[in-house]
């Protein structure tokens, strides 16, 4: 959250949307059929998924004009042929901090109905003054959400640095459109950090890379913590999305190792073939482009315990 900005309470932006206490309602046709009878206003509310909704008992659209721009009879009061409505008598969303806004669309869209709203008061949108207008056009119909095509862009207009993270060698397929910010993420707020989709890192991961999903019998306990201790998800300068090459991205935790045999006595895991002791400049350099992966394969973790070349397997 802003630290300069004052936390207000969630009733004192529900009175601003009461609107004019003296204002009645018109209905929706009086909006369409004096000014907006042929404009693009009135043209996407019909195709929207707001002006499609009837109420089965009253045969009444559930979302009209005045339940977001309130009461308009104060607009409508002095309009003549050829004079435009009195806007300033509405209620005048545009200029609401951004909470209020937002809640110009809790009035309907409660976590009741609308479950992936649950978090939104507590998000880090919300909490950072970003409304739901910020972010969808409701005067854009027919399609209101956010599509696959323009959300990358759409996110992207704030978050900048993960843009330039896509630039990278190696990234998620989201700058061709593979994939979206919300495959991965609930922009409408989560009780993760990063507005994760999953309950942990892994857990989103895994949603889509079962394979490392686990439990497994000889597991890597870095990878089954955290899978960006080695990865970076939105881009990396090393394939696959790898924070940093190998093998100097596993010499961070582990010792590096020139030379290993298997054979009576030793751990499962160990290769049979020697590598080159680096007494030499050819052999230290050959060691420095050995991938840990050639031989540790199964990094990820593995059911077999084998001490066969290319297993991981716990010590």
């Amino acid at each position: 959250m802003r630290a300069d900005v004052r936390v207000t309470r969630v009733d004192d932006y529900e009175m601003l949307l009461a609107g004019d206490l003296e204002a009645e309602f018109v209905g929706t046709e009086n909006c369409l059929a004096k000014c907006h009878t042929h404009d693009k206003v009135a043209k996407d509310l019909e195709l929207s998924v707001h002006g499609a909704q009837i109420d089965e008992l009253s045969g009444l659209p559930l979302v009209n004009c005045e339940s977001c721009h309130g009461a308009g009879s104060k607009a409508v009061d002095n309009l003549v042929d050829g004079k435009a409505c009195d806007t300033k008598a509405l209620m005048p969303i545009s200029n609401f901090p951004a909470q209020a806004q937002a809640l110009v669309c809790l009035k309907c869209h409660a976590a009741a109905s609308t479950p992936t709203l649950m978090h939104w008061n507590a998000s880090v949108h919300a909490n950072n003054d970003v409304s739901c207008f910020d972010c969808h056009n409701l005067h854009a119909g027919p399609q209101q959400k956010v599509s696959h095509d323009e959300m990358k862009d759409l996110c992207g207009k704030c978050h900048v640095a993960v843009v330039q993270e896509f630039n990278n060698f190696s990234h998620h397929p989201v700058p061709e459109g593979k994939m979206a910010c919300t495959d991965c993420h609930n922009p409408h707020g989560t009780a993760q950090d990063k507005l994760l989709i999953g309950t942990t890192v892994k857990e989103t991961c895994t949603r889509c890379h079962m394979e490392y999903q686990g439990p497994f019998i000889y597991e890597h306990a870095d990878v089954t913590e955290d899978c960006t201790n080695c990865h970076r998800p939105h881009g990396a300068p090393s394939n696959p999305l790898l924070s940093q090459n190998q093998p100097f991205l596993c010499m961070q935790c582990h010792a590096s190792h020139n030379m290993a045999f298997m054979g009576p006595g030793l751990v499962s895991g160990d290769i049979s073939t020697p590598l080159p002791a680096g007494s030499d400049e050819l052999a230290l350099k050959k060691a420095f482009y050995t991938r840990c992966t050639d031989c540790h394969s199964r990094i990820h973790g593995t059911d077999i315990p084998s001490r066969g070349v290319g297993t991981f397997t716990a010590q």
